[in-house]
């Protein structure tokens, strides 16, 4: 933590979760970090600060960039396919880690990132706007711009757009609940299966991310969980297996699990990239450990992208990249050969959004 100059600062806004300390510090209590600040000090998100003894948000309502993108890119497989969300993220992030495919924006130590400013009122009428069926929190996580993310969900829902974190899952109880009270999709990245993985590569522990796994299995909130395999780092067998079986115990075997091809990228530049058989071998040892769908992510693999019907068997879904090619589910998103309802949120005729991408414009 350092001292910053004012003109450094974003747009600030008063931050939850803080709690007042003697000589004016803060502690603040959003994340298991729980940085301790000074006046004039950040915490290591670098975005949550002690201004004259109040904890804030310096990025409220500021955005490194808007983007319309398929609901898949998320990715969300089981979360009315085919739709568009508008995707949106800021700067900053609360956890260090060293393959970070978005460093850019999510290591930023500055405010030249933030490009875009939009009210949470703004986002909401750009997203009916458009078409858009969600609005995504992501790029970088969401849990350090809670209020910003959590007020923009609330204009979202008051105009019937649903709400996606992609998340890290790393935030303590009492705000977990808050934050993900706005959400109605969250994709979870479990970053690995070892507490050792986690202290050594993201600077984070391993329970925290479990813990927020386990409560959302006690709320509607619609979950996937991605996991970037890295060739050396979290690709063993053993490893995968116990992050399957654990998936299977304590969230059910209908929690869809993707793996994604890591490339190297920020402090990994060394590694080599995740091949494609590496990636099937992990879909198979999930399958074969009773996870009921399993896909791979950030490669062009047919068979990896499809949904099959948990029960008989029947392929319900086939996807090339992320354009629909087949959508097999009836009108209450049943599988039409044996009657079995597909997990997750279904419409009775699929988006036709496709592979688009649209890049979107907000007053400064």
């Amino acid at each position: 933590m350092r001292a910053v100059t004012e003109s450094e600062w974003g747009l600030s806004h008063p931050a939850k979760y803080g709690v007042a300390l003697e000589d004016g510090r803060v502690r603040c209590e959003l994340c298991p970090r729980e940085c301790t600040m000074r006046p004039g000090q950040r915490g290591f998100c670098f975005v949550r600060a002690n201004e004259g003894g109040h904890l804030v948000l310096t990025t409220y309502g500021r955005s490194s960039g808007f983007c319309i993108d398929p609901i898949e890119k998320k990715p969300l497989a089981h979360f009315h396919p085919g739709t568009s969300v508008l995707s949106f993220g800021t700067a900053g992030c609360n956890l260090g880690c060293q393959f970070c495919q978005n460093h850019d924006i999510s290591k930023a130590r500055s405010f030249d990132k933030l490009q875009a400013a939009a009210s949470p009122e703004a986002i909401a009428d750009a997203a009916v706007a458009y078409g858009c069926r969600s609005v995504a929190y992501t790029y970088n996580d969401p849990v350090i711009f809670a209020e910003y993310a959590l007020d923009v969900a609330a204009q979202c829902r008051s105009r019937g757009v649903l709400n996606v974190a992609v998340t890290a899952g790393y935030i303590n109880p009492g705000a977990r609940e808050d934050f993900l009270a706005g959400m109605d999709a969250a994709n979870v990245d479990l970053k690995g299966f070892t507490d050792d993985f986690y202290r050594t590569l993201t600077g984070g522990r391993l329970r925290p991310v479990l813990d927020t796994l386990a409560y959302l299995r006690t709320t509607d909130v619609w979950v996937e969980i991605t996991t970037l395999l890295i060739p050396g780092r979290n690709d063993s067998d053993a490893e995968l297996k116990a992050l399957a079986a654990w998936v299977v115990a304590e969230l059910g075997p209908d929690v869809p699990l993707h793996f994604s091809a890591f490339h190297p990228d920020h402090r990994l530049r060394d590694v080599p990239a995740t091949s494609l058989a590496s990636l099937v071998r992990a879909r198979t040892i999930a399958r074969d450990a009773g996870v009921h769908h399993v896909y791979t992510g950030n490669v062009h693999h047919r068979d990896g992208d499809t949904t099959r019907c948990a029960a008989c068997g029947a392929t319900l879904i086939v996807r090339d990249w992320y354009d629909l090619v087949t959508y097999r589910l009836d009108a209450a998103g049943r599988c039409p050969d044996c009657g079995t309802p597909l997990a997750g949120h279904f419409d009775a005729q699929p988006g036709d959004f496709g592979a688009q991408r649209i890049p979107l414009t907000f007053g400064r």
